[in-house]
């Protein structure tokens, strides 16, 4: 999966768990929430006042390890 500003928190972490550790990072620790697993990227990062496309390459990379592995 390729992760965008426009993809979905919960579709993200539905996708790879591991993933958490990126959004607890930036703050947001309301992972579990209905309302921020409907959130997209962009703007999660926008309220936490983080880089998306800086979250958007951790993302990425993470995934692209977790298929090759």
């Amino acid at each position: 999966m390729i992760y965008t500003k426009d993809t979905l928190i919960g579709e993200a972490l539905d996708n790879d768990m591991s993933l958490a550790k990126y959004f607890l990072e930036m703050g947001m620790h309301c992972l579990g929430c209905p309302s921020s697993r409907g959130e997209t990227i962009a703007e999660a990062c926008m309220v936490h006042g983080v880089d998306c496309d800086a979250l958007l390459r951790k993302l990425n990379a993470t995934d692209a390890k977790n298929v090759l592995a």
